[in-house]
């Protein structure tokens, strides 16, 4: 290899300007510098020169492109010599238009007589394919042929069914070994990609029919591990993705849970937190640590730690394409919650080693941007950025039968990424449902090119976390404080008619809106209210959670339920539990049975929301031409779905949220015959309730009333 002596230093920051960076002793008067060629060097045209501390910063300007794959060298007026080393040139529109490769075929594609492996690296010296035995004490390495657009080329004669592997990159005159980035199978830890016959890996899919309406949707978010490691949760393969397979899993007391009970319960949709290879969990000994999953190291290929033979890389693709399938067959579709906006690390990422600079956002001055707040954003803007997220996508969704995503802090992505997103995926199951956080977070993009909510009526198919929603009805997240509608403020009354609707205000369409009032991030409702007014009794407590999540499940737009939420989950009172112990994690299959009462009230809920769809409306129209609010009494909240026979069983329904304790008013109902199906403590589904036209308004919480 050429060793160097770099007494200062040269980038390609433009295609056609060079930067040279040279110590204040090496600096002279008559200072230049030059392009080494084979037929004699080329000057270069100083345009511009810097004092910037320690170092003279110099702006060269060349007289002609640079080819791509090569080692130039340049020299000053006294013959020292640096390489030209490729700088923020890579984050330039006009390398990625020379470079935007548009192939299917990157990673590891086996044959049983060949496999050919193919990795993008565009300023790549040189490429080179290691070969390890599973073993990893015996490797081979293969010189790799450069192709077209930056891509890397090599193929052997052979079976190389469950080899490891790994690339080497030389850029910069610098070698480093990375783990492909494409690869749908590592070895545990994801220290190897592994070639794997895909032939081996294929689960039979259960199909499942079309979803009418996407607001007919309601999202369940559980984490693999959490779901089934607490000791009543009747579940064997605690901790791991064949829990999910198991049937008829009963707790201590002979109550259901599992995917039983998930199908019992009525949600339409499982909402998975992360199962792409993560880091933080070691896969040798997966329950000394915990993780949420959001430190992505491998997007194709899923964690092992969830795994019952990590070491294995079959198994745990197996195991998860039939966790996918296990809950098809309770007819529960599956949405995997996914990581498109940063590493766990920069340093140790393969898209650094592979071409260091590109994959991320970085400020004027060449800083790392740090939108997601764990030191990195992805540049998903870029071409390859792009493609490698529609291409890792596409793959969970063929070869794995996925139902949706969730993008994890999604307002870091660029909006037209999304909207290529969106089509494929749509081409791929029309059904699809793609949900996403719109925060808008400090990342060097145009707001106007952000996927945030402000911008949602550019992705008018996408849905969106509504804060708005969440924060309304308990109180602002980032402040204990604040008092939401469930606590009695009555200032909310306003905004709760419009989150009610759908969310006019900020969506085009009522399924934009995902309501909810918790997730896996922040306190659980109940942690929170016990935060609010630890001195107020559970009994209170109780009614004011059952009351958020009645408003939850009979909005219009796409409920979204966490997991345990409707036994009031807690974490002890830690907020951000994202590496704590599985004790706060977990779900406590026993609080279903403790609070059975109120699983039931929840359970009803559902059956009330799929029993019509006038809790559904699918479309903004519908909305503002059947929803009507009452104003008749301002300390209730109070609105009529009229004339909605075509929708459901009733011609008309009447809904009261009341917020206050120890307040008891008398309501007037429109005119005819009016039952009861819901009030604070009951679902009356099988035996609606004859009222009178006058009725009591007593405990806090929901009541809906229906008239044929």
């Amino acid at each position: 290899m050429l060793k160097i002596n770099r007494r200062f230093e040269a980038f390609l920051d433009q295609i056609d300007e060079i930067t040279i960076l040279v110590p204040k002793e090496l600096v002279k008067e008559n200072k230049a510098f030059y392009l080494e060629k084979g037929n004699g060097n080329q000057p270069l045209t100083i345009k511009q020169k810097m004092n910037i501390g320690t170092h003279m910063k110099y702006v060269c300007q060349l007289k002609s492109r640079i080819q791509f794959g090569q080692t130039f060298l340049i020299v000053d007026e006294d013959g020292n010599k640096t390489d030209l080393q490729i700088g923020s040139i890579i984050r330039s529109n006009e390398f990625d238009q020379q470079f935007a490769y548009t192939g299917n075929d990157l990673g590891a594609v086996y044959c049983q007589n060949q496999t050919t492996w193919k990795v993008w690296a565009p300023t790549a010296t040189s490429v080179k394919v290691r070969l390890y035995r599973q073993n990893k004490s015996e490797f081979s390495t293969h010189e790799m042929i450069r192709c077209d657009k930056g891509t890397w080329s090599c193929c052997l004669e052979g079976d190389f069914e469950g080899y490891y592997y790994t690339y080497l990159a030389c850029i910069n005159l610098v070698w480093r070994e990375a783990v492909d980035p494409y690869a749908i199978a590592v070895s545990i830890n994801g220290k190897f990609g592994v070639v794997v016959n895909k032939d081996k890996i294929a689960v039979p899919p259960v199909k499942l029919p079309l979803l009418e309406n996407k607001t007919d949707a309601i999202i369940y978010e559980a984490h693999v591990r959490d779901f089934s490691i607490h000791a009543e949760s009747g579940m064997v393969h605690k901790g791991k993705y064949n829990a999910w397979l198991e049937q008829d899993t009963k707790n201590n007391v002979g109550d259901s849970t599992g995917i039983a009970y998930l199908a019992e319960l009525g949600v339409t949709h499982v909402e998975l937190l992360p199962v792409n290879d993560f880091e933080e969990v070691d896969e040798h000994n997966p329950f000394t640590s915990y993780n949420w999953g959001y430190n992505p190291l491998h997007f194709f290929a899923p964690e092992g730690s969830y795994s019952l033979d990590p070491t294995d890389p079959y198994k745990r693709i197996i195991e998860l394409k039939s966790l996918v399938q296990s809950l098809h067959h309770q007819s529960l579709r599956v949405i995997i919650d996914v990581v498109f906006n940063h590493v766990y690390t920069i340093k140790n990422s393969s898209f650094e080693k592979l071409l260091p600079g590109y994959y991320f956002r970085h400020d004027a001055n060449g800083i790392a941007s740090n939108g997601t707040g764990v030191g990195n954003d992805l540049a998903s803007e870029r071409f390859m950025v792009r493609k490698f997220i529609i291409d890792c996508a596409s793959y969970w969704m063929n070869e794995f039968d996925i139902d949706g995503f969730r993008f994890d802090l999604m307002g870091i992505l660029d909006v037209e990424t999304l909207k290529e997103l969106q089509s494929k995926i749509y081409s791929i199951k029309p059904d699809a449902i793609l949900l996403g956080e719109g925060w808008d977070l400090n990342t060097p993009l145009p707001i106007e090119k952000k996927a945030i909510i402000p911008n949602a009526g550019k992705l008018p198919t996408i849905s969106f976390f509504n804060d708005h929603f969440r924060d309304g009805i308990k109180g602002s997240t980032f402040s204990l404080h604040d008092c939401g509608f469930i606590s009695a403020n009555m200032e909310k009354y306003e905004q709760m008619k419009e989150l009610i609707s759908g969310s006019p205000n900020l969506f085009s369409e009522p399924h934009q809106s995902i309501n909810y009032v918790e997730s896996h991030d922040n306190h659980t409702m109940w942690d929170r209210l016990v935060s609010f007014s630890p001195n107020e009794i559970d009994e209170k407590r109780k009614a004011r959670h059952r009351l958020a999540t009645s408003i939850v499940i009979l909005s219009q737009g796409v409920p979204f339920i966490h997991a345990g939420q409707e036994f009031y989950r807690t974490k002890n009172g830690v907020e951000n539990s994202y590496n704590a112990p599985d004790e706060i994690n977990w779900i406590d299959w026993s609080l279903r049975s403790i609070h059975k009462d109120n699983v039931k009230y929840v359970q009803g809920l559902i059956q009330l929301r799929k029993l019509h769809g006038a809790f559904r409306l699918p479309s903004a129209e519908l909305i503002k031409k059947h929803l009507s609010f009452n104003t008749e009494h301002p300390q209730l909240l109070t609105y009529q779905l009229q004339n909605v026979e075509p929708f459901g069983p009733w011609e008309s329904i009447y809904v009261v949220h009341h917020n206050h304790f120890d307040r008891s008013f008398i309501l007037s109902l429109p005119e005819g015959e009016w039952k009861l199906v819901v009030d604070p403590e009951n679902i009356l589904l099988d035996q609606p309730k004859g009222i009178n036209n006058k009725v009591k308004i007593g405990n806090l919480g929901t009541y809906v009333f229906c008239k044929n």
